[in-house]
């Protein structure tokens, strides 16, 4: 039901669509658009308002650990500005953020969004070759539907400051008054 509810909400957003086409051009490997690009989306519609801009950046996680440098992402940005430079890319190849979050190698971009700061934001989508969207929410779509702000396990004990700072820079309750951002 929540899948069914992401999928209509995503493939009804021109913007978001568009996106979404435009990183499929890119052919990377588990390649995926995430974060505020989805999170965003969902919490308008249960705000019943009418779907917000792309957010601030538009984070595009993809994984391949043959191509791990910096400049690769870079280069990739700068494609995508090339296609469409109304819209603030940030590509990260998951294969090396391990290292700047101090964490062990991920195995995958989905493996790597277990290790973000809120369940909420571990939601990502793609558009296939064939034209369907798939979803990627490995600490599942409860939380994001609930308008449940909570932090993953890794973020609720060693990190809980990052979280905490975090909840208070991005200020989500003055956009979406309804959410519930748990705190200890």
């Amino acid at each position: 039901m929540l899948h069914a509810t992401l999928h209509r909400l995503i493939t009804e957003d021109p913007a978001r669509m568009k996106v979404l086409q435009l990183v499929r051009e890119l052919h990377l490997s588990d390649c995926w658009v995430a974060a505020g690009f989805v999170r965003g989306r969902v919490w308008d519609h249960l705000h019943g308002r009418p779907s917000s801009p792309l957010p601030a950046d538009v984070d595009v996680i993809w994984f391949d650990v043959e191509d791990t440098c910096a400049q690769r992402d870079a280069a990739l940005e700068a494609t995508l500005r090339a296609m469409d430079d109304s819209v603030n890319w940030s590509v990260k190849n998951q294969a090396r953020m391990h290292a700047r979050n101090g964490d062990q190698p991920y195995a995958s971009a989905t493996a790597a969004m277990r290790c973000w700061p809120e369940t909420a934001t571990a939601v990502a989508v793609r558009l296939t070759a064939a034209d369907r969207i798939d979803i990627a929410a490995p600490l599942g779509l409860e939380d994001l539907f609930s308008l449940r702000v909570r932090p993953t396990p890794r973020f609720l004990a060693e990190k809980y400051p990052v979280y905490l700072e975090r909840v208070r820079s991005k200020n989500w309750q003055r956009t979406w008054p309804r959410l519930d951002v748990q705190m200890q």
